[in-house]
């Protein structure tokens, strides 16, 4: 059996994406650095697909803290250590921090970097390696529409998922020439932890974390660069960026 291995599977996004491999007949790992959601999210999904059949463990949990010196490279020894098949690696683990630059800590700010930009690309060096060896395999690297423009008052944020789309984007065109499949997933505004982890509301018009997964993963399955879920975030993506920096300084004021 092939298995996917998820960061930030236990909620949003990431546990949407673990029912859709589920689904679609993928052994899922899901990894977190919370024991307790991750017992949670390893029930809910057992819902869905058995957790034993014919003697094969569909879904595997493990915790670890990718905010951390080495956690990706803690979290790639682990995975290895179970000894299954990983077909397919989603960069998802985030989180984001609203403010003003000078008012969010240095060490939060660290913290998050570690998370969205660095354990992202130690994740994609590792697997990457295993990949070309076996000459396939996929990675989905989870960035945003915030990708596509500055972001006052989300500045580093912002700033750490233009860097996931623009690293996506250049080592895609780098695995493709030995049979592996990297894919950008940008969201717009969905519905997940995302926003009450930051202190903010949800906006009423944020889009489902399931219909996101959903074409999320049909998008990698069919093998395109950049995944732009919703009519309304195409069509942002042509809007100047300067206009949109404007826009978002009001919003997060």
């Amino acid at each position: 059996m092939k298995y996917a291995l998820i960061t930030g599977g236990t909620s949003g996004i990431g546990f949407a994406m673990a029912g859709e491999f589920l689904e679609r007949g993928y052994g899922v790992i899901i990894a977190s650095s919370s024991r307790k959601n991750l017992a949670i999210a390893k029930r809910k999904l057992e819902v869905k697909k058995s957790k034993i059949v014919n003697n094969t463990r569909y879904i595997i949990t493990i915790e670890q803290d990718l905010s951390v010196p080495d956690g990706a490279q803690k979290l790639y020894h682990k995975a290895k250590s179970i000894g299954v098949d990983i077909e397919i690696l989603v960069n998802n683990a985030g989180f984001g921090l609203m403010g003003g630059t000078e008012s969010i800590r240095i060490r939060d700010d660290k913290r998050m970097i570690q998370l969205n930009v660095t354990a992202v690309v130690c994740l994609c060096k590792l697997f990457l390696r295993d990949m070309y060896e076996n000459g396939r395999g996929k990675i989905l690297n989870v960035a945003s529409t915030g990708a596509f423009q500055p972001g006052p008052y989300t500045s580093t944020y912002f700033a750490g998922k233009s860097f996931v789309y623009s690293y996506s984007r250049a080592i895609r065109q780098e695995a493709a020439k030995r049979g592996v499949v990297v894919s950008t997933l940008c969201p717009g505004t969905t519905r997940t932890k995302f926003f009450e982890k930051a202190g903010q509301k949800t906006p009423i018009w944020a889009m489902s974390a399931e219909k996101t997964a959903k074409i999320a993963v049909d998008g990698l399955m069919k093998n395109k660069g950049v995944i732009v879920p919703g009519v309304i975030n195409n069509i942002l993506r042509i809007v100047p960026s300067g206009v949109k920096m404007y826009f978002v300084e009001i919003l997060k004021k």
